[in-house]
């Protein structure tokens, strides 16, 4: 936008009686906004526990058809809660500065109006680019993508750009120098957040099995709760390759929640006499229902001897 458009925008604000910029694009971005806490929440109540599944389809979304994978990846949570209520508290944060000048008289108004427009570019850049780092973890971390995770990204790079227009900007200088700071700052922790949230945790020494990589797919993780729930073990051996090769079909979250019984007798945590009880003869073996089953077994072929019903492809 030219200085002369610039200068004749924000005076038609001031002829409206909008100081501190337009009044309705701050409605625009208190809809959007709402719309943000509307997704972001219904992310978070699903990750509690508290709705039921996220449905995506594949026709409606282009092939996105990855909910469950992306927000039970590693980069789905941050201290331990869901990274969408992370994203449900910015929203909410915009929704506040966006209404509450539309709201207010007298001084309290006048003292908001432009100090909310930079908190609202302020924050908006921030989402916006945290917003691109999460899509580049979709598309090169997960390998598959989630609607709703892309309508939060969306939603942010509209905000970014309605609160560069809504905001009666005197020093344009300003507004790119903060802009730039806060992008950088963000994409900065943001990727390292990103590289750092798959590595897993690195236990060393003497009888430690190699640890599991792969991203588990959400079916798996149910498995393994219904493998765990119904009493199942899977005898392994530190050294052993192809127990290894096991769980990493099962991937890093849910071969966490197996239960997993190391038989070497140099092992980390060995219970090599529980292995001599049952008899364990090779590795990996499984014991299922008071049944021993040895080998790599296909996912599938757990559920079927476990009776577990999947409700998506294993």
């Amino acid at each position: 936008m030219t200085s002369t458009r610039l200068s004749q925008r924000l005076s038609s604000n001031r002829r409206r009686g909008e100081p501190g910029g337009n009044r309705w694009i701050r409605v625009a971005i208190a809809v959007l906004a709402t719309i943000g806490a509307i997704d972001t929440g219904s992310i978070t109540l699903k990750k509690w526990g508290l709705l039921g599944a996220l449905s995506c389809s594949k026709e409606a979304f282009f092939g996105c058809n990855g909910c469950e994978k992306v927000l039970s990846s590693a980069w789905g949570s941050l201290f331990g809660q869901p990274l969408s209520l992370f994203g449900f508290l910015a929203y909410g944060a915009v929704l506040l500065m966006a209404v509450l000048p539309l709201v207010l008289t007298g001084e309290a108004k006048t003292a908001l109006g432009q100090t909310s427009w930079w908190g609202l570019f302020l924050l908006s850049t921030g989402m916006a680019v945290f917003s691109g780092v999460l899509v580049g973890v979709m598309v090169f971390g997960i390998h598959d993508c989630c609607p709703f995770c892309i309508l939060s990204a969306l939603l942010s790079s509209a905000l970014f750009v309605l609160s560069l227009m809504g905001g009666d900007w005197q020093e344009r200088g300003q507004v790119v120098f903060r802009g730039v700071l806060v992008a950088f700052v963000v994409g900065l922790v943001g990727l390292g957040w990103a590289a750092s949230a798959n590595r897993p945790a690195v236990v060393t020494g003497p009888g430690v099995a190699p640890a599991v990589t792969t991203v588990s797919p959400p079916q798996a993780v149910a498995l393994a709760d219904h493998l765990t729930a119904g009493g199942a073990a899977l005898y392994t051996a530190y050294w052993c390759p192809h127990c290894h090769e096991q769980l990493e079909l099962f991937g890093r979250e849910a071969a966490s929640k197996l239960r997993v019984v190391e038989c070497a007798a140099d092992g980390r945590n060995s219970q090599k006499a529980l292995c001599d009880t049952k008899k364990i003869e090779g590795f990996p073996t499984w014991e299922i229902d008071g049944k021993l089953d040895s080998g790599v077994k296909p996912l599938a072929k757990l559920a079927e001897t476990s009776g577990f019903k999947p409700a998506g492809p294993l």
